[in-house]
């Protein structure tokens, strides 16, 4: 009795000859039968359905499909016909119904913008794509918006608003500065989802101009800029200094410090927000907070936990990222901002929504004549998805009727179908999130029986192993299956068979007995076949002698046995392992053909070792234990390199191969591990062994392979785990006989070197190579793709060959034959080279560019035919330069850039133009000659950008009240300027900043005069340029007004109980130095309180060493630096001690040159002595002279003046430079030398009195020296000239010089 059942698991390669249900035709994957078969359309690839383009590019809308016969395609756009024959911008690929949109060649993308459905449709139905919605990409500039400078105080929250203009697909958003750096972010600064850059608390490093927000549209690799954002944070401090500069003396003022605040969010806002996503999108749920300390973030889910391996925390926590939601990730979600103050919280109503899923689609059905079958349709969503079917295309309420369908909500019922039922099925599962299209077809085939295995299959089976014969078959309605045995044998039955239903006839147990021809025949009521194949039973393969269980002594040898049997027709092959992994790669297992020896054991080699037999139908294996134990003590052994091996002998000589023995030299306890075989060529190489060969130590013969005409020698070398033995004698010569050339020339090229010519080259042949006397090349060539004989010449010891007058780069093929006196070598292959390039002929056409902003522009150019490149297209350079600047007139050297893009690209960015220039381009193509003709330059011109920042700006003439501020136009305006923009505030007594004032100056001034500013007030200015696109850089300056003495007299000691105290200005300026070989005298002028402590800092000029520091002895104004190295430049600085981190300016001086020491020493000289007595007593009497005068209340320049006014430190100011008129020495008014230094502010003070010593540095008639007192002569009153600019420097009248002193 016949049994069916279905093949076991563990058979998986049986499941592609299963059927799979009886209800419906399962089509095997037979490519002959498939072409055979009539088939209706299926949709194999289409577009999506939300297709984003290029607007620059070609759009391809595509639409591939399969069927019997081929179908034809249509298509619809917006639900109407679209005849894509009208429109010569549309085609349509062959034997494809893929569109392809000309866009490049004058169509505009906005043109095609719809939805488009596709139909492919033959004889047996019509499938229908998805609804593919076509929409260019945009990248919209942004809005032009007045964007106002944030003034925020310290520790407040900020939010700057990006604002992206609207793209398609949306841009994505990053923060970065004037320099292109990524703006950094922490818990304190972030960025939103939205784009918007969000500060939990400002500090004052927050404060800069260039807050710029960019949006990246990836679709058309743009980026666009939005203007920058200016953030100003003021401290409480200087708030404080604002409100004391502005309050009278009885008002109680001052700003509250930075005070801490708890969390309060800044989004969401409110305490409850709600959020839909769909089925299989991320979820992003953002909070972020502000708050002084920075709060920090948390997140929960009420009632349930975050799904794990799904949830991840971006953006410092602020964002909950969970992917892949479902319906179960529906619920609440809560954020909680907290910090030390406190806590704020969030509820997030999140729900999920789903757009359509499939839970089954329809899948094709293939039945016979009168069959019944189903197609199901089920989909689920949220909300629950309607289902409607559509019968090849066609709603099916109104496609033709077909008695033998029924529709059932989801499900489509085919009773007893006949042929013209096959069609094409298409269910539409939608709701408001989306929808699903699929196609099914129900294709009725009526179809003789096939059998699809091969005729005369041979199968061959281990005996006693289950036995599969196949027999795939196809045909409907299905065709019934019949096994027998042998031509004329009798039907196969009973339980010894089993039957699949995929027509595979298995035997469980295979006997000797069943070895034969069995025969398969498949009939339906369409017709009979039949099908013949042959099993044949083969022995077992069985271990007959199984490795056994070993001890062993170390460094002692072991050997398993393996011994097999197996059936004569397979071949087996065995394989050793050692504790289930490979042998270990050492040379002391030795696989025999039935054993496997271990030479000099270890404890290592302790383990399983396993004999594994394989044929192509079984495997067997067998295992056996290794113990490694200690050898018993043997004396003190002494290892060497082996000795070298001797008696070489020469045996079986023949033309390419001989038999060389030896006899080993002493090991020296230490085991040969290999012999290495060297050979010396007495022919072409004499003295010079080469490597031929090496054989395990066990060896003491090997058979070596030769080459023709070599005269041979050979020696040994023994090698053991010390080392190499010395080599041995050689052997006797063997001189081989010569023969033709085994081999041809290797690298063969050909590249020509001129335009009419081919270099041909190869590597020749090595002496031992030419296997004969007499090598020569033979060189062929003939000309590619063109009917032509090879030509050939015969050339000797040269590896080149030049072919002249070729056409200019054209392919050619080239071979290289090696030949002797005994002939050819076997024929070589041929490669492919090419003769000459020579300049390209054209240039590249329709040059065209596209300006994306005020510093970068973007070429495109036409390729030219490759016939006119003349070689290998390497690529494209553009020159480009600069014509003028449109912002000024003055014509420069012209510069040409050139930039080089590799291959046949058509367009090239051009980086770093210049703002508001006028600018020229052409291409040209490069090939390995060099560069074709230009195209016609191309003008171009770039747009406005910001300036530069003004070329300078002075401050001078100041006042009481005011200052006179002068400056330069900007280097590089970049545009047409609009107007100046000066700031300025005034800076307190503890360098903290006042409140700023801003005024707009017209583009055409060049100086102002600023009025009703404090006197004795040290300001500092803020100045930049702009144009109609925006602000450019500022340079910055600081100038003082004059001081009202009287005033500064009055506000010294002020009045206890007042409320506040005046501010003072210290400040110590005008550091002098007047340096020697290993000394410098250093001066300074002091503003400010009294009593200050000074000391005086200094290093060497460029050092990063640490400053040194000498302190000033009481509060003189000079100081005295020893110990310098000469020739060596210094960098100077003074500070006052107590006034917090207080210092000057740094000076730099030098140190004088090292004077060459001499023979002999003048302090010994006797007419030095005398010089230097007769200077002192000069110097005493002068000094006792003036000491006279002076008691005597001589008149002097400086006295007259004094006895002029009541009052001496009140004086009037001269209107022309600022000095003192009365205190100045009209003859000694010199230009400043080198040291000297101006204030900052072009002023004098009263501070600044003539017996400071800071006069006299590295003056014309006076020094210091070391002891810092004054030495040198006098000179007479000399004409007033006039200073370098602005600055003035008055000389010291020598009276007052001396009143300082005496």
């Amino acid at each position: 009795m016949m049994k069916k059942k279905s093949i076991p698991a563990s058979k998986p390669f049986l499941i592609l000859f299963l059927c799979q249900i009886i209800s419906a035709l399962d089509v095997p994957l037979d490519s002959k039968l498939l072409e055979e078969l009539s088939q209706p359309p299926t949709i194999t690839h289409q577009s999506p359905k939300d297709y984003i383009v290029d607007p620059r590019e070609n759009i391809v809308i595509q639409c591939e499909a399969k069927g019997k016969p081929p179908p034809s395609f249509s298509w619809t756009r917006n639900g109407t016909h679209f005849d894509i024959d009208k429109d010569a911008q549309v085609t349509m690929k062959p034997n494809s119904g893929t569109l392809v949109v000309n866009i490049m060649n004058g169509g505009k993308a906005e043109a095609y913008e719809g939805v488009y459905q596709c139909t492919a449709r033959n004889e047996r139905g019509a499938a229908i794509s998805n609804n593919i919605v076509i929409r260019p990409s945009r990248s919209p500039l942004w809005t032009k918006e007045k964007l106002e400078p944030h003034q925020v105080r310290e520790g407040d929250s900020l939010v700057l608003h990006c604002r992206p203009p609207v793209g398609l697909p949306p841009p994505i958003i990053f923060w970065m500065d004037n320099a292109f750096q990524r703006l950094p972010q922490s818990e304190r600064v972030s960025q939103g989802l939205n784009g918007d850059l969000y500060f939990s608390n400002v500090q004052p490093e927050d404060t800069r101009e260039d807050y710029i927000c960019y949006a990246r549209f990836n679709h058309t690799q743009t980026i666009q800029q939005k203007q920058p954002i200016s953030v100003k944070v003021f401290s409480m401090d200087s708030l404080n200094d604002t409100i004391a500069a502005n309050l009278s003396d009885t008002d109680i003022y001052g700003a509250k410090p930075v005070t801490e605040r708890q969390p309060v969010l800044l989004t969401p806002t409110g305490s409850t927000s709600t959020k839909v996503e769909l089925r299989g999108n991320v979820l992003l749920l953002e909070c972020i907070a502000a708050g002084l300390p920075t709060p920090v973030i948390r997140w929960i889910k009420e009632g349930g936990e975050l799904p794990a391996n799904r949830t991840f925390f971006e953006n410092f926590k602020k964002t909950l990222k969970i992917i892949d939601v479902s319906e179960a990730d529906s619920g609440n979600y809560k954020c909680i901002a907290r910090n030390t103050l406190g806590s704020v919280h969030h509820v997030i109503s999140v729900t999920v929504k789903a757009a359509p899923y499939w839970i089954t689609a329809p899948r094709n059905l293939v039945l016979s004549p009168g069959e019944d079958g189903t197609l199901i349709c089920r989909a689920n969503g949220n909300p629950k998805p309607s289902i409607s079917w559509l019968a090849n295309g066609v709603p099916i309420a109104i496609a033709p009727e077909d008695p033998s369908r029924k529709v059932d909500g989801d499900t489509i019922i085919f009773s007893h179908v006949q042929e013209r039922s096959s069609a094409v099925y298409q269910c539409n599962a939608s709701n408001e999130y989306g929808y699903l299209l699929a196609n099914a077809f129900v294709n009725v085939l009526a179809e003789p029986p096939r059998i699809l295995t091969p005729a005369n299959k041979l199968y061959q089976v281990i005996a006693d192993s289950p036995a599969l014969l196949d027999c795939a078959y196809f045909g409907s309605p299905k065709p019934e299956i019949e096994w027998f045995k042998g031509v004329k044998g009798s039907i196969l039955r009973g339980n010894e068979y089993v039957f699949h239903d995929n027509g595979t006839l298995e035997i469980p147990v295979a006997q000797k007995d069943s070895t034969g021809t069995y025969t398969c025949v498949a009939r339906n009521e369409l017709g009979k076949i039949q099908n013949e194949v042959r099993l044949e039973i083969k022995d077992p393969t069985m271990i007959i002698k199984q490795p056994e269980y070993k001890v062993v002594q170390r460094y002692g040898q072991v050997s398993f046995e393996c011994i097999i049997k197996h059936d004569s027709t397979l071949l087996p092959t065995v394989i050793w392992l050692k504790d289930n992994d490979e042998l270990p790669d050492d040379e002391r297992f030795l696989v025999g053909k039935d054993n496997l020896t271990i030479m000099n054991v270890t404890d290592k080699d302790d383990g399983t070792y396993t004999c594994i037999v394989n044929t192509t139908l079984d495997s067997v294996s067998a295992s056996a234990v290794l113990t490694v134990v200690a050898a018993p003590p043997t004396p003190a052994i002494i290892y060497a390199r082996p000795n070298p091996p001797f008696d070489l002998e020469l045996t079986g000589q023949l033309e390419r191969s001989i038999e060389l023995s030896w006899i080993p030299g002493d090991e020296n306890n230490s085991p040969i591990t290999h012999f290495v075989i060297e050979y010396e060529d007495g022919l072409h190489e004499p003295g010079v062994w080469h490597y031929q060969t090496e054989v395990p130590g066990t060896q003491t013969t090997v058979q070596l392979k030769l080459s023709p005409y070599v005269n041979y020698s050979f020696r040994v070398v023994a090698v053991n785990k010390i080392g190499r033995s010395q080599p041995s004698e050689p052997s006797e010569q063997y001189l081989t006989k010569s023969a033709s050339p085994d081999e041809n020339p290797a690298n063969v090229q050909g590249i020509g070197s001129e335009p009419d010519n081919l270099v041909i080259t190869w590597e020749s042949l090595k002496g031992f190579q030419s296997n004969g006397p007499g090598l020569q090349y033979k060189v062929s060539w003939r000309q590619k793709d063109v009917d032509d004989e090879w030509t050939s010449v015969i050339v000797a010891n040269v590896s080149k060959y030049i072919v002249s007058g070729t056409p200019t780069f054209v392919p050619y093929e080239i071979k290289v034959q090696a030949l002797n006196d005994l002939g050819y070598a076997p024929e070589p292959s041929e490669v492919i080279g090419h003769s000459g390039e020579d300049l390209p002929m054209v240039a590249p056409g329709n040059v065209q560019v596209h300006v994306i902003n005020s510093t970068l522009a973007k070429v495109h150019w036409d390729p030219v035919p490759l016939k006119t490149v003349r070689g290998h297209l390497q690529g494209y350079k553009v020159y480009y330069w600069k014509v003028q600047s449109l912002s000024r007139r003055s014509r420069r050297h012209v510069e040409k850039n050139i930039l080089t893009f590799r291959g046949n690209k058509t367009f090239g960015m051009l980086p770093g133009l210049e703002p508001y220039s006028s600018y020229k381009l052409n291409v040209r193509v490069v090939n390995g000659k060099g560069e074709g003709p230009a195209s016609p330059d191309k003008l171009f011109k770039t747009p406005e950008g910001v300036p530069s920042s003004p070329s300078y700006l002075k401050i001078t003439n100041p006042t009481l009240d005011s200052l006179t501020l002068e400056w330069g136009s900007p280097t590089h305006p970049n545009g047409v300027l609009t107007s100046y923009i000066l700031k300025f505030q005034p800076i307190n007594n503890t360098h903290e900043l006042g409140p700023l004032v801003e005024i707009r100056i017209p583009a055409n001034e060049s100086s102002l005069i600023l009025k009703n500013l404090n006197y004795s007030t040290r300001y500092k200015f803020y100045f930049n340029a702009q144009t109609s696109v925006g602000s450019g850089s500022q340079i910055t300056e600081e100038a003082v007004t004059i001081m009202d003495e009287g005033k500064m007299a009055g506000i010294l000691h002020p009045a206890v109980g007042t409320g506040k105290v005046q501010p003072l200005y210290p400040r110590i300026r005008n550091v002098t130095t007047a340096a020697a070989e290993t000394y410098a005298n250093i001066s300074w002028e002091y503003e400010g309180p009294d009593h200050a402590n000074f000391y005086v800092e200094y290093g060497v000029a460029g050092s990063k060493e640490d400053w040194k520091k000498e302190i000033v002895n009481g509060s003189r104004s000079f100081f005295v630096l020893k110990g310098l190295t000469p020739g060596t430049a210094y960098k100077v600085r003074v500070g006052a001690e107590g006034l917090s981190g207080f210092r000057s300016s740094e000076d730099v001086f030098e140190t004088g040159p090292a004077m060459a020491s001499r023979q002999v020493d003048i302090a010994t000289q006797g007419w030095f002595i005398g010089l230097m007595c007769a200077v002192a007593l000069l110097i005493l009497i002068l000094l006792i002279v003036c000491f006279i005068r002076r008691n005597k209340g001589g008149k002097y320049p400086v006295k007259e003046k004094e006895d002029a006014h009541a009052d001496p430190e009140i004086q009037p100011m001269k209107e022309d430079d600022g000095t003192f008129g009365e205190y100045s020495d009209a003859e000694d008014h010199k230009p400043l030398k080198k040291g000297s230094r101006t204030p900052s502010d072009r002023t004098v003070k009263k501070e600044d009195s003539d017996d400071s010593l800071v006069d006299y540095g590295e003056g014309v008639n006076g020094q210091f020296n070391e002891d810092g007192s004054f030495i040198g002569q006098y000179s007479g009153k000399k004409e007033k000239e006039p200073a370098e600019g602005n600055e003035s420097s008055e000389a010291p009248s020598p009276v007052n010089a001396m009143n300082s002193f005496v």
